[in-house]
């Protein structure tokens, strides 16, 4: 059930890393942006695969993780992901492609979690490090990376608390807490 995946769909930031994700599943997963809807149906998303040890030690150090965890610099070499879908919106079709990457990502991740797996969707990019890297043609923006792998942490949603503060936390343990508004709170008429 939908419901089911949304609750179950949380960002996951550490990942067990020798844990590997095929190309089959990563091809899975991008079937299903692709069957997402479209603004215009123009269908201007393209994608970069990789679940190959090399290309990802080249996408890594692009990505940051977490702003909120201040006293944490992404994930430690053995939490990494373990796979990376780039989702790149080709400028020759459509200019931007923000609320079709939005829908396309949401669709990857429900077919992650579906399997069994965690993702992050990471706006935070360096995109003219990560185009020469990866050598990404002039036409294709990077709008945003998803990274995957099978889950290494729990994340928990909890209430928004009095005071209003929607920053997600870590506790001792490791576990990954993640506020959320209430449905009251967000519904006005």
């Amino acid at each position: 059930m939908i419901r089911d995946l949304a609750l179950r769909n949380r960002t996951c930031r550490r990942f067990q890393q020798n844990e590997s994700v095929t190309m089959r599943t990563l091809l899975k997963l991008v079937d299903l942006a692709r069957l997402s809807p479209s603004g215009g149906n123009m269908q201007p998303l393209k994608y970069i695969l990789s679940c190959d040890r090399e290309k990802n030690a080249m996408i890594f150090p692009h990505l940051a993780w977490a702003a909120y965890l201040k006293d944490w610099n992404g994930p430690a070499e053995g939490e990494r992901p373990s796979a990376y879908i780039i989702v790149l919106c080709d400028t020759a079709i459509r200019q931007s492609a923000d609320c079709d990457a939005g829908i396309a990502c949401q669709s990857i991740l429900f077919g992650a979690t579906e399997l069994e797996l965690g993702g992050c969707i990471v706006g935070s990019v360096q995109r003219d490090k990560l185009r020469k890297a990866l050598q990404i043609p002039a036409n294709c923006e990077i709008a945003l990376v998803i990274a995957l792998g099978k889950r290494k942490e729990q994340a928990r949603i909890e209430p928004v608390k009095a005071d209003g503060d929607i920053k997600y936390w870590r506790d001792a343990d490791g576990v990954h807490h993640v506020p959320k508004r209430a449905l009251e709170g967000i519904v006005l008429a």
